[in-house]
């Protein structure tokens, strides 16, 4: 398929950004996504945004609501150097989004491997089929179905990839990859995400066998829907004048009232410093050591809305963890330190009738992790058949309807 030298530079910088960044690591993934072209797979996009690290909403409910995209491709990229696909490999997609992604996966399996990816949403399955018969890979198997069922026809499968947000492991996926194979996905953790690389351990599942955690990373995708779906709460809260300020997320089912939190903004804050000083921005995996708080959230503050009424800094752009109970919510903020030391310093602000006490409670958190901090090289998650008697071993334990993820803090050489 012939195309113009300009969108052959484009997709050559794209991939060379992701090159220097060191999200693509692998000559093969390279290869694969200097001959991919996305701008297929998103026709209705200007060229230039097609080859932008960024992602590009594709289809909507009819609330308006984002329910597929494509995603950036660095999170992309970064997800497929997890999977590891090799020649001759057969690959089992969940969420099928634009076919872009299967497109890799085909590149990368070769023509003697074999690509199935499955959407719930036929509509978005039948354009993921055309863009994929535009770009040359017919061979791509494109199913509608739910994608927690994974896809029995095809099975067994060498390696599975999860495009949505996934709020457990359903028994399909394990029923489905062969002994020895790997699953990547965006799993949700009570507020925060990783795409996780899970590797097949010996044994039947529920008799010695599990998913045993490896790399990930920070990401953030859409929620799995379909009938085993577990959405998440958005609340926003907002000022007496009626300004949007806060919004929470609140997921794994955690009953939460709007009306009892709205309240919260008419008290002040209450601020708890710690005297942890870290890289800007770098949280180094804490949210792992709050997640098995009772009320964590997600607290996203509403840019220069929430600027000009003082609230304190979140961590990030996009946020903080965070903490809610009734009518009161507190989560992580930033300061430069006193002493001028580089970096931030962490605290936590609490909004509400017992802004304190969450705060205190978010506060003692990040002092624990952060004596810590030293001696922990990293964080491994396991994910074990739900109802499992506890080893003892696990940082934190986090419960799933089918699964129950064990945190490991991986020590310090």
């Amino acid at each position: 398929m012939g195309e113009e030298p300009a969108t052959a530079e484009l997709r050559a910088a794209m991939v060379d950004r992701l090159v220097r960044r060191g999200v693509i690591e692998s000559p093969a993934l390279e290869a694969a996504m200097r001959a991919v072209p996305r701008h297929v797979f998103v026709p209705a996009v200007p060229l230039v945004e097609a080859y932008a690290n960024d992602s590009v909403i594709t289809h909507r409910d009819t609330a308006g609501i984002a329910i597929s995209s494509a995603s950036q491709p660095g999170i992309v990229a970064g997800m497929l150097e997890l999977l590891e696909v090799r020649p001759r490999e057969r690959v089992l997609e969940i969420g099928a989004g634009t076919g872009y992604n299967a497109a890799l996966l085909a590149e990368l399996a070769g023509p003697d491997g074999r690509v199935t990816t499955v959407d719930l949403d036929q509509d978005i399955a039948a354009a993921a089929r055309a863009h994929l018969a535009v770009a040359g890979f017919e061979r791509v198997r494109v199913e509608a179905g739910d994608g927690a069922a994974g896809w029995a026809a095809e099975a067994p499968y060498d390696k599975m990839i999860v495009t949505a947000g996934a709020w457990d492991l359903p028994p399909a996926w394990w029923d489905q990859i062969r002994p020895g194979g790997r699953l990547v996905v965006p799993l949700r953790l009570r507020g925060f995400s990783r795409a996780v690389a899970f590797d097949v351990s010996p044994g039947a599942w529920g008799h010695g066998g599990f998913w045993r955690g490896g790399r990930m990373f920070e990401c953030g995708f859409m929620p799995m829907r379909g009938p085993g779906a577990v959405p998440e709460q958005v609340i926003t809260l907002h000022d007496h004048d009626g300004t949007a300020l806060v919004t929470l997320r609140i997921d794994d089912g955690q009953p939460a009232d709007p009306g009892l939190l709205d309240h919260a903004l008419a008290h002040p804050p209450t601020t708890v410093w710690t005297d942890a000083v870290v890289p800007a921005a770098d949280l180094r995996d804490a949210d792992f050591w709050l997640a098995d708080l009772d009320g964590i959230c997600r607290v996203l503050l509403h840019g220069q809305n929430a600027r000009d009424k003082g609230m304190p800094e979140s961590v990030y752009n996009y946020g903080s963890m965070g903490l809610f109970e009734k009518d009161t919510f507190a989560y992580i903020v930033r300061r430069d330190p006193i002493d001028g030391a580089a970096g931030m310093e962490l605290g936590a602000a609490g909004y509400g009738t017992r802004g304190m006490d969450l705060a205190q409670r978010l506060a003692e958190r990040i002092r624990v992790w952060y004596r810590g901090l030293p001696a922990i090289a990293g964080v491994r998650i396991d994910a074990h058949p739900a109802g499992s008697p506890h080893d003892g071993q696990a940082h934190a334990v986090i419960d799933k309807q089918h699964t129950q993820l064990r945190i490991h803090a991986t020590p310090a050489t």
